[in-house]
């Protein structure tokens, strides 16, 4: 059997689900952001390090830089995960050649094609008709294939499409050699229920895909992203492809850190797991919010500044007493040091004398009374209380033989 057959069988286990990350394709296709080649070599590292299956480089047809910039990563010694290196082509011979020299030095080269399958694209945007569809479908992967074993194919538009038609075209991509065939939720249309109910009828009407990976892309314009490729694990999907802090066209793609650790941190619901390694999330996030300058928001699940931040009073006396009671992840398994109990004027007693010993002020009684009464008259008048903040409050309210 041949390394991407059996690559292929391992990513079909019934129980893994693999990362394929997008975000140097489609990711970078955000407007406002444009990453040069070292950018994109310093990220696809960071992503090898986090350990995702599958890193989609670019579209080398677009441009002379982003067809360098496939071809450096795919020449890159990319060895803790070893993942395979994509390039997107459209059903074209030019993009496919194009594709294919800038991955075909990379150790296990992967070609994604993408031809739009629904009504409203075949006939606004290709101005192609349904067989004019079949016979780019299977010329494209075939020649895919002449080139190198592992092919993906996506139907693009797929849920907005008509599902025998799209069932149609991935019989004849099979039969060609595709590998992997990704249903792309590509304008994101689809609710969880009808995206899980779409990739159950495929199986249905399509018994080879059982013999390949299927996979899932999911764009946010209603939010769902996240959600829709959940759905698409619990039909059967074992590849999801994903984007660091979901970055993307429009509203962007599912965020990978948030896919990975509802996986992660869900698992004894879902009874899937993914090779990624969690501990890497936060640097990776920070990595690729600085390199394309798009910040994160604060309250962003898993890597938001605020994701493992309590400044309720009732939560921060839980936190302190048991993570568990007000959180369901570990910060460290992100990345983090701890989590952060902020200072501000909802806080409580308990975080301020936790915050002071932390500083070697061990407080008690009035001494503790006092200082806490002055804490909140400051924290009326400012979002946080720093350190210094604290040690003037002590300072100027606690007798010096109080203070340790």
């Amino acid at each position: 059997m041949s390394q991407v057959l059996q690559e292929r069988d391992r990513l079909a286990e019934r129980d893994r689900v693999a990362i394929f990350d997008t975000t140097l394709r489609d990711g970078e296709q955000s407007p406002g952001i444009s990453l040069n080649t070292e950018e994109k070599l310093e990220i696809a590292r960071q992503l090898d390090r986090l350990g995702v299956d599958v890193i989609e480089a670019g579209y080398p047809v677009a441009s002379p830089g982003d067809f360098e910039a496939v071809r450096a990563i795919a020449r890159e010694e990319l060895s803790h995960s070893n993942p395979s290196i994509c390039a997107i082509a459209r059903a074209h011979v030019t993009d496919i050649d194009r594709a294919w020299e800038a991955i075909k030095d990379a150790a296990r080269p992967r070609i994604h094609i993408f031809l739009s399958t629904s009504a409203i694209h075949m006939e606004h945007q290709l101005k192609a008709t349904r067989e004019d569809v079949r016979g780019l479908a299977r010329a494209s992967v075939a020649q895919a294939k002449s080139l190198g074993e592992d092919v993906e194919f996506s139907p693009m538009d797929a849920t907005r499409s008509d599902i025998e038609f799209v069932a149609e075209v991935i019989d004849i991509v099979l039969a060609e050699g595709a590998t992997t065939i990704n249903i792309p939720d590509t304008v994101g249309y689809a609710t969880p229920d009808e995206y899980g109910e779409f990739l159950h009828r495929l199986y249905v009407l399509v018994p080879g895909l059982h013999r390949v990976v299927l996979s899932a892309h999911c764009h946010d314009d209603l939010g769902l992203a996240v959600a829709n490729s959940l759905a698409a694990v619990q039909a059967g999907a074992r590849q999801v492809e994903c984007a660091i802090n979901g970055i993307g066209e429009r509203a962007g793609n599912a965020s990978l850190e948030e896919l990975v650790m509802l996986l992660h941190t869900r698992a004894d619901r879902l009874g899937v797991h993914t090779g990624a390694d969690t501990t890497e999330l936060t640097r990776t996030s920070r990595l690729v919010a600085r390199l394309t300058g798009f910040p994160v928001q604060p309250n962003k699940a898993i890597v938001g500044r605020n994701a493992f931040a309590h400044e309720s009073g009732v939560h921060q006396d839980g936190v302190l007493k048991e993570r568990s009671t007000y959180q369901i992840m570990d910060a460290c398994s992100v990345g983090l040091d701890t989590n952060r109990i902020v200072l501000g004027k909802h806080s409580g007693r308990h975080a301020l004398r936790a915050a002071l010993e932390d500083l070697g002020h061990e407080l008690d009684g009035s001494a503790l009374n006092r200082a806490f009464a002055r804490f909140k008259e400051v924290a009326d008048g400012k979002k946080e209380l720093s350190a210094i903040d604290l040690e003037a409050i002590v300072a100027e309210n606690v007798p010096s033989e109080s203070a340790a």
